[in-house]
């Protein structure tokens, strides 16, 4: 090893200590790192896809948040093995938002966010995702707005109203598009639900909206999942352009999760042009498949650790020379996930080794 390298052993220790300091004097800091790898194989009717099939590196994803102080907390995601797209440190940025909260009640937040659209599927991390809606895989869902948020005094309910950047907005590149969102979170034990009212800037001055449900009804150990999203450019073409989303999974011994899921997209050849850029006119597009988590740390308590293994099939029509799902797919995926506290790894790296005291 070079010498300039152990230079890095030395600063470790002081790294700590200074991040621990921060801790104590400011509140709590929580530094995560997650990685998703894998094996898979993508063939279109019988062919395979090279380029998407062979051991793959999915996720790798920095995760800091804490307390500033009493009122101020703060979120940040850092996708590593992203590409800047537009030579910007934030295209790979998910969040970066400091949020202020004023009462029990009543909170501000500002930054980058999450485009508060409901949906489990949607809100789902992505590293939890083997298998998703045309609509999931091509909507570009984080964007630096602004959002005041009521939280109920049990915390079950969380109503929120956002202004951000529209998720379209670099198809229309010489104006300033925007998006504005109403979104309602509640968890009512058995039932939880994300919906949401949001409208959309697609072209300066032109709005797509869309009516977002997403349920969950929870059973012991069996979880039922369905989304149902509406998009429309006025009220003549609802239930023209949708998706439906369905998944339903089970635990088993605390470690072992069992899974089947499917997702249906549909937009009318005659939906207005371009008005949804995630799922194009024309598209009636069916993906089902299912597939088996294995937790060896324990499915509930525990999933810093996780073996998977899944499949799906699409069948249907997409017109979109770029899609994610396509006619007769085949996509196999085995894989690894694993999160790991950066903070308490490295504790432990520097732990006094009583042995030897």
């Amino acid at each position: 090893m070079k010498t300039k390298n152990w230079k890095w052993l030395l600063v470790l220790p002081l790294l700590w200590s200074a991040l621990e300091t921060n801790a104590q004097e400011e509140g709590p800091i929580n530094i995560k790192a997650e990685a998703r790898v894998g094996w898979q194989y993508d063939q279109v009717d019988g062919v395979q896809n090279a380029g998407n099939s062979g051991f793959k590196g999915r996720y790798l994803n920095l995760i800091i948040d804490g307390q500033i102080s009493e009122k101020f907390n703060y979120a940040y995601r850092q996708r590593l093995n992203s590409s800047q797209k537009d030579n910007t440190f934030f295209d790979a940025t998910d969040w970066l938002w400091l949020n202020f909260q004023a009462t029990k009640n009543w909170g501000i937040s500002a930054g980058k966010q999450v485009v508060m659209i409901g949906g489990f599927e949607y809100d789902r991390n992505p590293t939890d995702i083997y298998f998703a809606s045309e609509y999931w895989n091509n909507i570009d869902c984080f964007q630096f707005g602004a959002s005041i948020s009521y939280t109920g005094n049990e915390g079950n309910h969380k109503i929120t109203a956002q202004a951000c950047q529209s998720p379209f907005r670099k198809a229309d590149p010489d104006h300033n598009l925007y998006a504005y969102n109403l979104y309602w979170w509640m968890n009512e034990d058995w039932y939880s639900g994300m919906h949401s009212l949001n409208a959309s800037e697609y072209r300066h001055g032109e709005y797509i909206f869309y009516v977002t449900l997403g349920n969950q009804f929870q059973w012991g150990n069996a979880t039922l999942q369905v989304d149902y999203m509406d998009r429309f450019t006025n009220i003549d073409n609802l239930g023209e352009n949708f998706s439906l989303i369905g998944e339903f999974s089970y635990l088993i011994a605390d470690r072992v999760n069992l899974f089947a899921r499917a997702t249906y997209d549909k937009c009318s050849a005659d939906f207005t042009p371009m008005a949804d850029l995630c799922v194009m006119p024309g598209t009636d597009l069916t993906r089902v498949g299912g597939g088996i988590e294995y937790y060896p740390l324990g499915g509930r308590g525990n999933r810093s650790i996780r073996l998977h293994a899944a499949c799906s099939y699409t069948f249907g029509t997409n017109p979109n020379p770029v899609g994610t799902a396509l006619n007769k797919q085949t996509f196999i995926d085995f894989g690894l996930t694993w999160r790991l506290n950066v903070l308490n790894a490295i504790k432990q790296v520097f732990k006094p080794n009583k042995k030897n005291d």
